[in-house]
């Protein structure tokens, strides 16, 4: 599955640039692996839950309250 992510022109065309010549077949395949490796990396410092068990419990009780659970 897939989906849009909007970024500014100016940026798109110097990563158009940026990965001319290199294994990039795309801006999007670029921007995929960037990310990948931004949330990877983030994660594996931080290895911590992203949520606190409060905020897990708050975020339940407005989903219950909207009918979601």
């Amino acid at each position: 599955m897939h989906t849009t992510v909007t970024i500014p022109k100016p940026l798109y065309r110097k990563i158009k640039k940026f990965i001319k010549g290199t294994g990039f077949t795309s801006v999007s395949s670029f921007v995929t692996y960037i990310l990948r490796q931004i949330m990877s990396s983030s994660y594996e410092k931080n290895k911590k839950e992203l949520f606190s068990e409060e905020d897990e419990k708050k975020i339940k009780e407005r989903l219950r309250a909207l009918g979601y659970i």
